[in-house]
């Protein structure tokens, strides 16, 4: 994706919210998400700017937006956009970028009908930002792999298949809702070691998972494949992922075929879809990988990926538990990793999931899989950060989890930011525990 205009460090936005420092949403960000008021309750399409979302159905009744885009831009989810693929994408998001710039969008009528499509966030309710038809998870830090695997398998962490391929499992799409919703602790069948058998009970080892969901675009036929070079381009955009996990379900029934019930009961998704166009500043190289490594086969492997595929995205896990919530108290950071550091980038995901001629279609979301780094502040859940319960969290106040307690709330959060470049930010990812029914 090429640098233009939109990512111009130095234009600002006459919506002087957007110009802040640390604002996630400047001019150079531009997500969207789908809202809805007290007002009109129906759902509609937005665009984030500074605390003010840009109505797109009312822009584009208002003439504002080109003739291409506006019908999608008045659907009541994204999934037309996602597949109208990346030249539409970017006539709209250069169109939205003057509209919304003080530089070009002086004073005067056209600011006048622009300033009446503007909402206040306040005023909104974010809604899922698509119609997610489909859902598969990866499990593309070879970090997060690693530690699981060491606890498991000390001996030989990683299978014989991680360097080779990207694992992943097809999840639960009417599952997935949006930050903010409550989550309820799941019921499941545990089994003890000692124990001679399993029982049905409420989840003990509950898990939250630190992941970046991305959103597909036009897709493919069935029977047909996306080459490597082509992938970008079918990446509409991200958001932050919160894949909540049943860890002790998951140990007894994740043998022989994987994620089952520990993990297809609730996955949490911010919603804010940031595009990979404005996140075109912030690609670095992907992963580099060691001597030792084998590299990826030939319908993984692309120069332009090899050299541009990883993303420098900064994210980060917060913590509220229900007593520090009861004394005042701030949320409290317990991870900050970086996605850079994971082993394939979103294309390749993207690619080998269409491999076997796979239909993706538009809205389909991809999770990365939990992203941790090489330090211990960099682990992407309470199963690496405790150890599996061994080596307890300590937090302010006294407390300890070995996992999440009835009350805890896990706030996700991600920018992404380097010199020469505006930072933007992903928003957050909200989700409390409710006790089991």
């Amino acid at each position: 994706m090429m640098l233009n205009q939109t990512h111009d460090l130095t234009r600002r936005s006459w919506i002087e919210s957007a110009n802040v420092a640390d604002s996630d949403f400047p001019l150079q960000n531009l997500p969207y998400g789908v809202f809805r008021t007290a007002a009109d309750p129906s759902a509609l399409i937005g665009a984030a700017i500074g605390d003010r979302i840009l109505d797109l159905r009312a822009a584009a009744r208002a003439g504002l937006l080109p003739d291409a885009v506006s019908p999608a831009c008045g659907q009541p989810e994204l999934n037309a956009l996602m597949a109208l693929g990346a030249p539409a994408w970017s006539a709209l998001r250069a169109r939205l970028s003057e509209l919304l710039g003080s530089d070009t969008c002086p004073e005067g009528e056209q600011r006048a009908r622009v300033s009446a499509c503007l909402v206040p966030m306040r005023d909104a309710e974010m809604l899922l930002p698509a119609r997610i038809g489909d859902y598969t998870d990866f499990y593309a830090s070879i970090h997060h792999a690693t530690n699981v695997g060491s606890m498991l398998r000390p001996e030989n962490p990683l299978l014989p298949n991680y360097k080779w391929i990207p694992i992943g499992y097809h999840g639960r799409g009417s599952s997935i809702v949006v930050s903010g919703t409550a989550v309820r602790r799941p019921h499941g069948q545990l089994k003890p070691a000692d124990a001679p058998a399993p029982v049905f009970a409420p989840c003990k080892n509950f898990d939250y998972e630190l992941e970046l969901g991305a959103f597909v675009g036009p897709g493919n036929r069935l029977g047909e494949r996306i080459p490597l070079a082509q992938a970008a381009n079918q990446l509409f955009g991200v958001v932050l992922l919160n894949d909540w996990s049943a860890r002790d379900v998951q140990t007894w029934e994740y043998q022989p075929l994987g994620p089952f019930l520990a993990k297809n009961f609730a996955t949490t998704i911010s919603p804010w879809v940031v595009t990979m166009e404005a996140l075109a500043p912030f690609h670095v190289p992907a992963f580099k990988r060691d001597g030792a490594d084998p590299a990826p086969l030939p319908y993984l492997t692309d120069a332009t990926d090899t050299a541009r595929g990883g993303l420098n995205l900064t994210l980060e896990v917060y913590l509220l538990t229900a007593q520090m919530r009861l004394a005042g108290q701030a949320p409290h950071r317990i991870s900050r990793g970086n996605f850079q550091h994971m082993y394939w980038t979103l294309a390749q995901l993207l690619a080998h999931h269409a491999s076997n001629g796979c239909n993706l279609q538009p809205g389909d979301l991809l999770g990365s899989g939990t992203v941790s780094g090489p330090e211990r502040d960099m682990r992407g859940c309470m199963l690496e950060l405790t150890w599996r319960g061994t080596e307890p969290l300590k937090l302010p106040g006294g407390e300890e989890r070995k996992f999440l307690a009835d009350g805890d709330e896990i706030i996700l959060r991600g920018y992404a930011e380097r010199p020469g470049a505006r930072r933007i930010g992903l928003g957050e990812c909200r989700g409390t525990v409710l006790p089991a029914n």
